[in-house]
């Protein structure tokens, strides 16, 4: 089953991910856990960069938008 999204619908839910980001990190219960000597990310990735390739993505979006109405 294909799943058809518009343009529009996936740079909303792309944003939306990254308000949801922004709020988790900004929790203060999630920065506790994020401190503790017990949490371990095996890529060293953390929140804060998946909210950054959120955005980059949707600014990819957005240029193949611009680029293609031209």
């Amino acid at each position: 089953m294909e799943i058809k999204l518009t343009t529009s619908q996936i740079r909303a839910i792309l944003q939306g991910c990254q308000y949801t980001l922004r709020l988790v990190g900004s929790s203060k219960d999630y920065r506790r856990l994020q401190s503790s000597e017990h949490f371990s990310i095996l890529n060293d990735v953390v929140l804060n960069d998946a909210f950054n390739i959120l955005g980059d993505v949707v600014n990819a979006i957005e240029q193949v938008e611009q680029a293609t109405q031209q």
